[in-house]
């Protein structure tokens, strides 16, 4: 499995990488089942974790304790709640797995550790920096936009992967739209 990891640094850097095998050593391999809880809300984010096989749902409550997800997070991607991660300050968001997971974690510690000696490395992290931010402010400007309806084309257009991976209850959720409204919707399609 940790494969998958080097091949994903490896494209993103090439193979003329000295100490790959001693960085990908600093990572812990979590096998995580369905539903595992990996970050509480309140709780400091300690790891950045690869995503090898599997799906995260990143999600926040709201004041009623209703579930909104900020995102899902699929396989050969980067996920954390990266304010906490940096900080070390408690974490707004929830992390959950959404099916069995094979995760790779790097604490912080040994992140910063990787940084000051594989300068290279910042490369990769720019990109999850850059991947996140990105994903957040497109999604957050087009879903103001566009209706219930649309929302659900746009993922059968950007992300029809997640229909058949996800129920409907959290594809509603991610899309910020009743499930119930989700589900009449859909069946128009």
């Amino acid at each position: 499995m940790i494969d998958v990891l080097r091949n994903h640094i490896t494209n993103r850097l090439g193979n003329d990488l000295d100490n790959l095998d001693k960085v990908l050593a600093t990572f812990k391999h979590i096998k995580a089942k369905r539903n595992e809880q990996i970050l509480r809300q309140g709780d400091p984010c300690k790891y950045v974790y690869f995503i090898a096989k599997g799906c995260l749902q990143v999600y926040v409550y709201d004041k009623d304790f209703n579930e909104t997800t900020r995102d899902i997070v699929i396989e050969d991607n980067w996920c954390s709640e990266l304010l906490s991660f940096s900080s070390g300050n408690p974490a707004t968001e929830n992390i959950r797995t959404v099916e069995p997971c094979e995760l790779f974690a790097i604490d912080r510690p040994s992140f910063q550790t990787m940084m000051e000696t594989s300068p290279q490395f910042d490369k990769v992290y720019k990109q999850i920096l850059e991947a996140s931010y990105a994903n957040s402010v497109y999604r957050i400007n087009a879903f103001v936009s566009l209706t219930a309806l649309d929302r659900i084309k746009w993922l059968m257009e950007y992300r029809p992967m997640l229909l058949t991976r996800l129920s409907s209850k959290l594809i509603a959720s991610y899309l910020g739209i009743n499930k119930d409204v989700f589900s009449r919707l859909k069946a128009k399609l």
